[in-house]
């Protein structure tokens, strides 16, 4: 019988750790599961700049926004590359408002979306309060990466926002700004 006793507690440790890690992997599935949706990285083109003190500067003025983790820029083609931090909200007004600050303007605004958890309805979706149109998604099933190019105004070129211009936003929810963006 005093040999069965180590033996019990030895199973008793055993279920205790097994105990310990199904409830880990619980609350790491529930953590991914209920990950917030957000954009990930973007491709911003710069109007403007005409040397590598233009493009530092503006690099330097896109790195106080909260929500920026990194940035590689590409001198030929005026490009920053911004990868985002995971769960920050993004503003996208807010990248196209320190380019302005810098003293240029935005040509060209790609930014991926990820859409696991995100439900696209009637060609609209909602990410921290502002509403995102697809002027081309024709209710698309969207999931996971995205890329989606903004445009509209202080976005994209002339011809770009004049292409989607006349595309009104009916019927889109009342809350936030309304984001033209195209797949």
């Amino acid at each position: 019988m005093a040999a069965t006793l180590p033996l019990v507690y030895f199973l008793r440790l055993i279920f205790i750790q097994m105990k310990t890690f199904r409830i880990v992997i619980a609350i790491l599935a529930f953590t991914v599961a209920t990950a917030h949706a957000q954009f990930i990285k973007a491709e911003l083109q710069v109007n403007g700049l005409t040397c590598s003190l233009c493009s530092k500067a503006t690099e330097k003025s896109l790195r106080t926004l909260p929500f920026v983790g990194d940035i590689k820029v590409d001198l030929n083609r005026n490009i920053f590359l911004i990868v985002f931090k995971d769960n920050v909200p993004v503003s996208l007004d807010q990248i196209s408002k320190k380019v302005e600050n810098a003293g240029f303007f935005v040509n060209n605004l790609k930014a991926t979306f990820n859409f696991t958890n995100i439900h696209v309805v009637n060609n609209y979706f909602s990410y921290t309060g502002d509403t995102y149109r697809l002027v081309n998604g024709d209710n698309k099933d969207l999931n996971g990466p995205v890329a989606l190019t903004v445009v509209e105004k202080g976005f994209a070129p002339p011809s770009v926002y004049k292409k989607y211009n006349g595309h009104a936003s009916v019927g889109a929810p009342k809350s936030g700004r309304v984001y033209q963006v195209a797949i």
